[in-house]
């Protein structure tokens, strides 16, 4: 059986599980490998049993705690070149755990096929990737996408279960006295984030294609909240004459205790 848990999913950090009885895999690790090992604990997952981690880019909220739990527990780490250059740079590959460029084509961990994709996002060479079970479920993470292109919804549409980033609500967003206008201009453009409009537009897609399972990631403290990004989604589903517990079931990645979801 799939086994899949968001452990953290905010502008904060992120770290997603995915695995089976055999193992599994974490992609990112934007949290400290202290508060990464104990979440993963209180989810019944071994961090010996974790096979590899593999990165979305290089920004801090996915990579902080990579030096540190890489290279305690000897984890080799995958993702573009790009990506694996930037976090050279900045002093995260350290030489004490393996760290190589993942092939398009995609590679197995732990009984699973892993497969990137190009996401569009300010970072060197950000990627998305879906994660294919033994069973034949599969599992896509697109978050940290500016736009849904053709290239992200080829390779998340027909996924059983899928992390889609609802990072902002546009209206919250204009509004931040906080946020100088340079700011907001980055969010909203295709190398930024994805809105909650956009995210919603987008699952009720995914869910025609297939997909039951949705929660929605890395929303923003500062320009979201989790009962908006929720609703937005339920009201375009719903719009397509789609029930919810029979047709999809909907979550919010990031509230609350962390829970693992076993399909």
């Amino acid at each position: 059986m799939a086994r899949f848990c968001s452990l953290f999913s905010s502008s904060s950090g992120n770290c997603v599980y995915v695995g089976q009885p055999e193992g599994g895999i974490l992609i990112d690790v934007g949290v400290s490998a202290k508060r990464t090992a104990e979440t993963l604990d209180c989810i019944g997952v071994d961090i010996r049993s974790v096979g590899a981690i593999f990165v979305t880019h290089e920004h801090s909220d996915h990579v902080a705690g990579i030096k540190v739990l890489a290279g305690r527990h000897n984890i080799p780490v995958y993702s573009s070149a790009g990506t694996l250059d930037a976090m050279a740079q900045n002093g995260i590959l350290t030489g004490k755990f393996p760290a190589e460029e993942i092939s398009m084509q995609g590679m197995e961990v732990c009984g699973m096929h892993i497969r990137p994709f190009r996401t569009p996002h300010d970072s060197r060479e950000s990627l998305g990737f879906t994660v294919e079970t033994a069973d034949g479920n599969r599992v896509a993470i697109a978050t940290d996408i500016g736009t849904v292109n053709d290239e992200v919804l080829q390779n998340i549409a027909c996924s059983q279960l899928v992390l889609l980033e609802s990072n902002h609500d546009i209206r919250m967003l204009q509004n931040n006295p906080n946020y100088p206008y340079i700011l907001k201009r980055r969010i909203l453009s295709d190398r930024g984030h994805l809105s909650n409009e956009m995210a919603a537009k987008t699952a009720a897609s995914l869910v025609e294609s297939g997909t039951t399972r949705l929660f929605l990631g890395h929303l923003s403290k500062e320009n979201n909240l989790p009962e908006l990004a929720y609703q937005t989604t339920a009201a375009a589903l719903s719009a397509k004459g789609m029930q919810e517990g029979s047709d999809y079931i909907l979550r919010v990645a990031g509230v609350g205790n962390p829970k693992m979801t076993v399909f």
